[in-house]
């Protein structure tokens, strides 16, 4: 399946260079880069971060002799913030079982250390039923948006901050990202923030799925807090590899504190299939002075 292409194609923002070093086959090195299509304003998007780490971990794997494997459990910390550009993906290989291991890594720029994360490899659920499911996506959301829901290009609100778009295709639906009022005071509703994604060229894969685990525009804004809302904390389940077509994402939150707010997502493939669940905890935006 083809669609508009952006500048950078997913793909190619997962490109991997190994760097040539003393390793032993348990560390490994290699370059990549994350340009201005996958940034959110001017800095690079956490879940691009988070699947180039992922993508470098299972590199690793294989090279060190495991075949059919995947990023089944991401925990990431963010550090500090990139700028658009070149990347450097550190790798150790901690375990190496026959079922599961265990990758330390490492994003750095220059000599800042951008993400730490822990990538437990495996393989994910096989295409079959799960012996039980509560998804709550599918009572929600078609496998495609509907014609009225735009996607994220000129002209659209969210044009300006989500430059993501122009790697990947984002439908957002707009009328559950700001605040919605219940009954009284104390009685507000949850946010239920609705995307579908999919990228611009090729069909989705794990790590687009993990990308789209932290695609959602923060919470907050159901509760007037707008502005930068950093992640401190990720972490992500990988269930099982993407069918082709529309991944759709739902965003939803347990608690919006004073100073900190979770975020979860629940990501589906056009089966239907529960594909990534993320939690994350991030810093709420301070109100305008």
């Amino acid at each position: 399946m083809s669609h508009t292409v952006g500048s950078t194609s997913f793909a190619e923002a997962m490109a991997l260079v190994p760097v040539p070093s003393e390793g032993d086959g348990v560390r490994a090195v290699f370059d990549g880069v994350l340009d201005e299509d996958w940034t959110i304003g001017p800095k690079v998007h956490g879940g691009a971060m988070l699947a180039l780490c992922a993508n470098a971990a299972r590199t690793a794997v294989q090279a060190a002799g495991a075949a059919d494997v995947e990023p089944i459990a991401v925990s990431g910390s963010f550090l500090w913030a990139p700028d658009p550009g070149p990347l450097r993906v550190l790798t150790t290989i901690r375990k190496r079982g026959r079922r599961v291991s265990l990758v330390d890594v490492e994003l750095n720029q220059g000599e800042r250390t951008a993400v730490r994360a822990t990538m437990t490899m495996a393989a994910p659920e096989p295409h079959a039923d799960p012996l039980l499911s509560v998804n709550p996506v599918l009572p929600l959301m078609a496998p495609e948006p509907p014609p009225d829901v735009e996607a994220i290009g000129p002209g659209h609100p969210m044009a300006d901050i989500v430059h993501l778009a122009r790697g990947c295709e984002i439908r957002p639906v707009l009328t559950t990202m700001g605040p919605r009022p219940g009954d009284g005071p104390g009685a507000d509703r949850a946010p239920v923030i609705e995307y579908w994604v999919r990228p611009r060229q090729g069909s989705p894969d794990v790590l687009f799925a993990l990308l789209c685990g932290d695609v959602s525009a923060p919470v907050t804004y159901a509760v007037n807090r707008f502005g930068w809302a950093p992640t401190v904390q990720l972490t992500a389940y990988v269930r099982g590899r993407p069918a082709d077509g529309w991944l759709r994402v739902i965003c939803t939150t347990t608690e919006i504190g004073q100073e900190w707010f979770d975020e979860d997502h629940v990501v589906v493939d056009s089966q239907g299939r529960i594909i990534v669940q993320s939690r994350q905890l991030a810093l709420v935006p301070q109100p305008p002075s």
